[in-house]
């Protein structure tokens, strides 16, 4: 997949909401590319708007392409997308609770998909559910079928979300957050679950989350975003041994160090930007330590600086100098 210059608007009664703000990124076949950044940054909109899960309006994407197979898919009609939504593409959404239909048993909503873009009768569907079931890890898989979302445990019901994205075998696969509302322990099975998937089936995984730490141990790529923007990406151990953007490195500060004794978490100073006026400067300027003068006049572009590591900032952190004169 290559995404190219995608800009995602609000219009709202208070005016312009700029939550995407010009966002190009690849995805290689079977790769793990994790999205990271604080609430606001605009992650889940800009993987909502890969196909076109926002409401429009008042969502407006207005610009970009979506490269998937040869197709543009902000060029499709609604018919051809639907046959990629769930089929070649498969989203995993936050909250299980809200995305699961409470009056629907799961194994209907896991047969759904089968027999809309598989082309399975009722009988091939079930077994092919039960299959799926027994993937991620439910016991009593064949039983469950005709349970409903409320009788399972919220690290269950994300397992059925999973059952229902991988139902098709799709090609990607987009995870929003899926381990935010659960418990630590079941976050980890969760996350070794997808780690199993993946090399059992294949598939190139989005991962969005704000948890450095889960990023750390599952990507091969990091995408950080701020205030709508890529402002750093890498190869995960590039990343994380050479920060390049004054956020990354503050975000990266806000882990609690092992053994450091510390008794209070650390924060980045100030607040996030307002995503209602147009971008004209850069976002994180307000609270950068590095600020001066060009900051909060242009904002950067994403630049190559070596191997795969990009970076949009006028400050070289390394050098404590300008990145260019001017």
């Amino acid at each position: 997949m290559d995404v190219t210059d995608l800009k995602t608007v609000f219009h709202t009664q208070d005016g312009v909401v700029h939550a995407v703000n010009g966002i190009s990124f690849h995805l290689e076949e079977g790769e793990l590319l994790s999205v990271v950044g604080e609430s606001g940054s605009g992650k889940s909109v800009t993987m909502m708007s890969l196909l076109k899960l926002l409401p429009i309006p008042p969502a407006e994407i207005a610009s970009g392409k979506v490269m998937f197979d040869g197709k543009d898919l902000l060029q499709m009609d609604l018919e051809e997308l639907r046959k990629i939504r769930g089929g070649q593409i498969g989203f995993i959404f936050q909250d299980p609770m809200t995305s699961l239909n409470p009056v629907f048993n799961v194994g209907f909503q896991i047969m759904e998909p089968l027999i809309e873009h598989m082309g399975l009768d009722k009988k091939q569907a079930r077994a092919r559910a039960v299959e799926l079931l027994e993937l991620v890890g439910i016991p009593g898989a064949s039983d469950r079928l005709n349970d409903f979302p409320h009788q399972f445990s919220g690290g269950m019901r994300q397992r059925v979300m999973i059952a229902i994205a991988l139902a098709c075998d799709p090609k990607i696969l987009i995870a929003d957050e899926p381990t935010t509302a659960l418990d630590v322990t079941i976050q980890a099975q969760i996350i070794e679950l997808i780690k199993e998937l993946r090399k059992k089936l294949g598939m190139a995984i989005v991962w969005i989350t704000h948890d450095l730490g889960v990023a750390a141990g599952i990507s091969d790529r990091l995408l950080v975003m701020y205030g709508g923007f890529v402002v750093e990406h890498a190869k995960v151990g590039d990343l994380y041994k050479r920060p390049l953007h004054p956020y990354t490195r503050a975000l990266l500060n806000t882990l609690p160090a092992e053994g450091s004794g510390e008794t209070r978490l650390r924060s980045i100073k100030g607040s996030p930007p307002n995503i209602g006026a147009e971008p004209k400067s850069c976002p994180f300027a307000p609270r950068c330590d590095y600020a001066f003068e060009r900051c909060h006049k242009e904002n950067p572009l994403l630049e190559r600086i070596e191997g795969v590591h990009d970076v949009a900032c006028w400050w070289d952190v390394e050098k404590e100098a300008p990145r260019h004169d001017g």
